[in-house]
């Protein structure tokens, strides 16, 4: 009887031919199931961090994986509704996966209440320790690694160069995510900080696009001096909205990363998020190689970011200290 076909050939009977053939055909089959497959499981979307994927992929390289060829990637984004992360995080699991990235604080919590056997490498905001997500800093234990932003400390740092700007300030506003793992951290850093200053601290809750209008809408209203936009996920994935809201309103702002500057935002603080995903990518490759995620330290920030947008400062009427233009890590005009 005629053998199925190989490798384009049709082989009757038992040549050595059809043997290659059927040899390599195995050996190709073999590979590809070889090939570790990554799950990458985001809080955000996909269109609004292609840049914050390619700074993962960069890192996955430097390790010595290139997506398409030695490594899969599985790629799920819930778009800011954290609902949908425990679903898309067993999806993952029943795949199965080498490794689970998930990035900023729902993803990472959804994947650690999924699985304690498949190594987790996380970036976040918040304090992992707190969270639950690792034991220590130096030695996490458990399934879990990753870098965290430090987004809630810095909550005090913002508001010191929002008074930079805008000296005679008497009321700040802050935009913040209620149901954000993150946000009662970040909360009491920034009230602190108003406390300490005399400054009377306005709290705008929204989590939603619909909160995030009526939280601008109050801020027409209640005409605070400037305004402190929290670092939840779901403002990330805003910018363009949240700056376009903060322009047209004519407040001074401050944001918690570059990639609101970027979009027309006035200045930001914080960590590069870029910087952050590629060492996520770097970690992912080294898990792959064999190393447990229980052994690799979390990765703390040795450097933040001041931007400053001189076009919006303009448009603001705000004259930038010098002070401050000279300790800016980027100027944008």
């Amino acid at each position: 009887m005629p053998s199925p076909e190989l490798g384009g050939r049709t082989c009757s009977g038992v040549s050595s031919s059809c043997s290659s053939v059927a040899r390599r055909r195995g050996r190709l089959l073999r590979a590809q199931q070889l090939v570790p497959v990554v799950g990458y499981l985001s809080s955000l979307s996909h269109d609004e961090t292609s840049h914050l994927i390619a700074g993962f992929q960069k890192g996955l390289t430097e390790a010595g994986y290139v997506e398409g060829q030695s490594v899969s990637v599985e790629y799920r984004f819930a778009d800011g509704r954290y609902d949908r992360l425990p679903a898309m995080a067993a999806e993952l699991i029943r795949r199965p996966v080498a490794v689970i990235v998930a990035t900023a604080p729902p993803a990472a919590l959804a994947a650690k209440v999924a699985t304690t056997t498949i190594p987790i490498v996380f970036v976040v905001g918040l304090d992992p320790v707190a969270a639950g997500l690792v034991a220590s800093f130096n030695r996490p234990g458990g399934n879990a690694t990753g870098i965290t932003l430090i987004t809630g400390p810095l909550g005090q740092k913002r508001l010191e160069l929002l008074l930079e700007l805008v000296p005679k300030a008497s009321t700040i506003a802050m935009l913040h995510n209620p149901v954000s793992p993150d946000a009662a951290p970040e909360i009491r850093d920034v009230q602190a900080a108003a406390q300490a200053n005399n400054l009377q601290l306005k709290m705008l809750n929204a989590g939603t696009p619909s909160e995030i209008d009526a939280a601008f809408t109050s801020v027409g209203q209640q005409r605070p001096d400037a305004l402190i936009v929290g670092t939840d996920p779901v403002y990330v994935i805003r910018r363009e909205e949240i700056t376009a809201l903060a322009a047209r309103l004519q407040i001074p702002t401050i944001y918690p990363f570059r990639e609101f500057v970027a979009s027309g935002g006035l200045i930001s603080y914080g960590t590069s998020l870029v910087g952050a995903y590629r060492q996520a990518g770097l970690y992912t490759g080294r898990i792959l190689k064999g190393a447990k995620p229980g052994d690799l330290p979390v990765q703390l920030p040795t450097t933040f970011e001041l931007v400053i947008n001189l076009k919006t400062a303009k448009a603001l009427g705000l004259a930038i200290p010098p002070t401050l233009l000279t300790r800016a890590d980027e100027v944008i005009e």
